[in-house]
């Protein structure tokens, strides 16, 4: 089947539109699926540049929805005509999937970000040669095929183009405060970085009843934005003194949890410099930028600790509707950083993202989709 798809033929590339794309035949535990929208993720830019190791040529993309239109012989919780966001996926049956934790899966690399599909096939071909995918979905396409373990079902009532960083920068920002942090109610939380994942993280920490969720950043717009988000305080550390605010915000103490969403090195080290005593750094952001600590001296003193999470030790089926509940109750305002691009404008997308203009451009696929339709 030909597409149209975003490729990047070479690392650093712009995207190019292509509609000479080739899409491999539906296999039995897959859906094929019509996309309607696709969230831009910083981790797409990442790849783009080759920050974190990638073949091209590629179509990049994970943050997908969609209506199914057919589905293969073996699958069983989806017909088509149902409306859907696309997550990674995982196999369900090795041992740390058997424990509920999907992005520890023992293969999660090689069903993920092996650029071939679970089963090593290829996902996508142009002109008969190989064309990477990712996440095993792909978004940045007319058309895709998912396994059925990707996809998470939504109500056809919602608004199907805001719903897919539902299925990575906002479950994981989020993720990381309600799966792995989980504060207690009156902790406090210092959030690097105001971006899409950042956000979702701080308006996490405002739904748990931390006492202190304090958002820290060199845009003042989006600092503003952060305090409709569930910030009690903001930090411009273009301006002020990050660490000294936080001392005065946490009456000298620090704060319980930190989570940087920046990847950037003396960003990440001021995070764990900023914690409380028994406090924990979670840096969760793709990044080639390393960080020094000292075990003694940084961590084993003052008891601190300082961990990775990947997509927010989330469950995509468990966690994604319970996010949308949360919208709906006016708790997990999304919407607001979102901003629609056409498809063809992928690039500028792109470029509005990495500068700051927009948190969270989202690229309108189709644009026949009438909402709750």
């Amino acid at each position: 089947m030909r597409i149209k798809a975003a490729v990047v033929p070479k690392v650093g590339d712009q995207f190019v539109i292509k509609d000479d794309v080739e899409l491999a035949p539906l296999e039995p535990d897959e859906l094929q699926v019509h996309m309607v929208a696709s969230g831009i993720c910083h981790s797409d830019e990442a790849l783009r540049k080759g920050d974190a190791g990638w073949t091209y040529p590629t179509i990049l993309g994970h943050e997908g929805s969609g209506i199914v239109e057919k589905v293969g012989a073996n699958v069983t919780q989806f017909v088509p005509g149902d409306h859907i966001v696309m997550a990674f996926y995982s196999d369900g049956t090795c041992v740390n999937c058997m424990r509920g934790i999907p992005t520890q899966c023992l293969d999660y690399a090689k069903y993920n970000l092996s650029g071939f599909k679970a089963d090593g096939k290829d996902h996508f071909t142009e002109d008969g040669n190989h064309v990477s995918d990712m996440f095993a979905q792909s978004s940045f396409t007319t058309t895709t095929t998912v396994r059925e373990r990707n996809c998470v079902k939504v109500d056809k009532s919602l608004d199907l183009r805001r719903l897919g960083p539902l299925g990575c920068g906002f479950e994981t920002g989020a993720g990381t405060v309600f799966n792995t942090l989980k504060p207690e109610a009156g902790t406090t939380i210092a959030v690097y970085g105001t971006g899409a994942v950042g956000m979702a993280a701080m308006m996490a920490g405002a739904i748990v009843g931390c006492s202190r969720v304090i958002a820290i950043d060199v845009v003042a717009d989006r600092l503003a934005l952060a305090q409709q988000c569930g910030a009690t305080d903001i930090i411009n550390s273009k301006e002020q003194d990050t660490q000294a605010e936080l001392k005065k915000i946490t009456n000298g103490l620090g704060v319980d949890f930190a989570v940087d969403t920046t990847g950037i090195k003396s960003v990440m080290q001021g995070s764990i410099d900023g914690l409380a005593i028994g406090g924990t750094a979670a840096l969760i952001a793709v990044t080639p930028q390393l960080i020094e600590v000292s075990s003694w001296n940084d961590l084993c003193v003052a008891d601190k600790k300082v961990i990775g999470v990947n997509m927010g030790d989330s469950i995509p089926q468990r966690d994604v509707p319970r996010l949308i509940r949360y919208f709906e109750m006016g708790k997990f305002p999304f919407d607001k950083t979102e901003k629609f691009y056409q498809f063809d404008d992928i690039n500028q997308a792109n470029e509005d993202s990495v500068n700051g203009k927009t948190i969270k451009p989202i690229l309108v696929i189709d644009n026949d989709y009438v909402p709750g339709k």
